[in-house]
């Protein structure tokens, strides 16, 4: 990221202006675009600096770097928009190593006629996000596509963090026995996003979960280090976030309808639109898989956390060599929850 050497004359007119090639071109108009826009909002002194990359000191220990992209449609919902969504999933990205997380990179590809207004509310919104979790974004890069060849404005990032000593958390720690745990109800940000893509109305508002969660997983960490595996369930929600974990650790689970949270709101909407909520896209929960005899403290500090009030014990892993993910039905029967072929709800994150 490159910032402009000397001042501009006319400041960007962001209430009327829109995005035009040269904001992408690597001249003084992408150079302004940058100084005005983005590191105005995100500052920092690694970004303040100008150059393509953030160079920063980190002590001693095992470092975790993921990268992601959002293309969401639309890109302002109930509850949040692109700019929180990608620093939040990013953060949760890193969190769910068990890691802290420390720095963030941002990538905007911009379309030829995109509002300025709309592009300053999402970057004003990822700067607020990134300051309240207390993770900054260092380092960044713009590109613009041609009118026609994107969809307004899509998001590429990468963060970074530190894994505490001791702590080892992965997808493939589960074993026959272990408890699997819910930080909350699940399905609000699949159904918040469609309400709104679609401009369906409810009696009552739905209202995305996105969030950091980092702070909660500090919190269980201090409680049970030994952890096995933690993971968001984002795109294909909690039945597609299980049968990864039980592929990748080789068991199978069980679970029970009856515990597993889900709000009256989402649970109506989902019904009146033929939707499973098991297989909605979360942002601001977690499933956290542990020892049987570690549940309980972890529930305790999991509900002391504000994210974690409606924290639910849903189930256990049990030994199955198909892998297979089955529930306990509220009417008493048993179904299995099958990855599907593709998403429910495409272009959620």
């Amino acid at each position: 990221m490159t910032l402009p050497r000397r001042a501009h004359p006319r400041p960007l007119d962001i209430a009327h202006g829109r995005i035009d090639l040269s904001h992408g071109g690597g001249g003084r108009v992408m150079a302004q675009l940058i100084s005005e826009m983005f590191v105005a909002a995100l500052d920092n002194e690694p970004l303040r600096r100008g150059n393509d990359q953030a160079a920063f000191d980190v002590p001693g220990g095992r470092m975790v770097m993921t990268t992601d992209g959002y293309v969401i449609s639309p890109l302002f919902f109930p509850g949040g928009d692109i700019g929180s969504l990608a620093v939040h999933g990013t953060i949760n990205d890193v969190a769910m190593a068990g890691a802290r997380p420390l720095s963030l990179s941002a990538g905007f590809i911009l379309e030829e006629g995109f509002p300025l207004a709309d592009l300053s509310r999402i970057v004003e919104s990822m700067a607020r996000a990134s300051k309240e979790a207390g993770v900054p974004v260092v380092t960044g890069d713009t590109k613009v596509v041609e009118k026609g060849k994107g969809d307004g404005v899509f998001i590429t990032t990468a963060g970074i963090g530190m894994v505490p000593p001791g702590v080892d958390i992965s997808g493939d720690r589960a074993r026959p026995g272990d408890a699997v745990l819910v930080s909350g109800t699940i399905g609000d940000h699949g159904m918040a996003v469609m309400s709104r893509r679609e401009g369906l109305a409810f009696e009552t508002d739905l209202v995305s979960d996105s969030a950091a969660l980092h702070t909660l997983v500090a919190d269980m960490v201090a409680a049970v280090p030994g952890i096995r595996t933690l993971r968001d369930p984002t795109r294909g929600g909690l039945a597609a976030t299980l049968n990864e974990i039980a592929a990748q650790s080789g068991v199978g689970m069980a679970l029970t309808e009856a515990a597993i949270p889900v709000s009256p709101q989402v649970r109506g909407a989902c019904e009146l639109l033929g939707l499973d909520p098991l297989y909605v896209a979360n942002e601001g929960k977690l499933i956290c898989i542990c020892a049987p005899e570690d549940a309980g403290p972890l529930l305790d500090a999991m509900r002391s956390h504000p994210l974690g009030r409606n924290t639910a014990l849903i189930g256990h892993c049990r030994a199955d060599d198909h892998h297979f993910v089955q529930m306990e039905t509220t009417m008493g029967g048993t179904r299995v929850v099958d990855w599907l072929a593709g998403e429910q709800l495409p272009r959620i994150c």
